[in-house]
């Protein structure tokens, strides 16, 4: 059964999932603001859902707690599929959004179980499984707001999920002291056993020197990502670029990470927030990313 949100409600959830966004995923809310109406709102809903079982981990007291929570987003995306809106501000915005575009369920689904992942502290074995994480995660995130763009060619498909890829993979480095507060590591196992990282010298915050050379690899595929997604921009329409401008802003992130030579623990200087609309603005108005 079809169930219509009153506009007035719907526009208010639609403002709440920006102003979401706008504080928890903030360089990749001014993106968003690159495109077009009703998109822009759509886009808006896909990313406060992205945070809502990005979050599950922290908000849960145990891994069951976590699945159940999944359950009901997945439950709420069914729903959303044969147009039921559950009374939840970024349910019912993003029910809108996906009654207008008709975006991929499978992707749903397959950044749905990919977020069990994070409930749970089972090893990354290499840099392979890292990347398939980091895609199921942030490259469907970034397949599906192409989709909400209206734009579905294989080239920009695919350029925006090594873009989204990349994403992760350097927010996985740069959050790699929040996570092992938690005790969690998001690295390759592989590579921490051939350069003799321990996870306790991690997980209290003094870890052994080839700790950075095990970031340097997962930031060097991350570039070699962004790379590849770049190589396609010449037969990319602009309409794309609200979903592929974070490379602009990942690019930065690597620069920094370089020059404290991956010394994640001795802190990442943040990039000037002030900047950063200058940066993607003089990126778009180029049609770079």
């Amino acid at each position: 059964m079809t169930l219509q949100t009153p506009p007035d409600i719907l526009a208010e959830a639609r403002l709440a999932c920006g102003e979401q966004v706008r504080t928890g995923d903030r360089e990749r809310f001014l993106c968003t603001l690159f495109a077009p109406e009703p998109a822009r709102g759509d886009l808006w809903a896909l990313l406060a859902f992205n945070l809502e079982i990005a979050r599950t981990r922290e908000t849960v007291s145990e891994p069951t707690l976590g699945e159940i929570r999944l359950q009901w987003w997945r439950e709420a995306i069914e729903a959303a599929y044969d147009g039921s809106a559950r009374p939840h501000p970024v349910v019912r915005a993003l029910t809108a959004a996906i009654t207008r575009a008709r975006p991929s369920r499978a992707r749903f689904e397959r950044l749905l179980h990919a977020r069990t992942h994070d409930l749970y502290d089972d090893p990354m074995p290499d840099i392979a499984a890292l990347e398939d994480y980091a895609d199921a995660t942030s490259g469907e995130v970034s397949a599906l707001e192409l989709e909400l763009l209206g734009i579905e060619d294989a080239p920009a498909q695919q350029a925006a999920r090594r873009v989204g890829t990349a994403w992760a993979l350097i927010g996985l480095i740069r959050a790699t002291p929040f996570l092992a507060a938690q005790r969690r590591l998001k690295l390759p196992a592989d590579l921490l056993e051939a350069e003799a990282v321990s996870a306790e010298a991690v997980f209290a915050g003094r870890p052994e020197a080839g700790l950075r050379p095990v970031l340097r690899a997962v930031a060097d595929r991350a570039r070699q990502l962004l790379a590849e997604a770049r190589a396609a921009r010449a037969g990319i329409t602009r309409a794309a670029l609200p979903a592929l401008l974070p490379a602009a802003l990942a690019q930065r992130h690597l620069a920094r990470l370089e020059a404290i030579d991956f010394d994640v623990f001795a802190g990442v200087p943040a990039p000037n927030p002030g900047v950063t609309p200058a940066l993607l603005w003089w990126a778009h108005a180029r049609g770079r990313y």
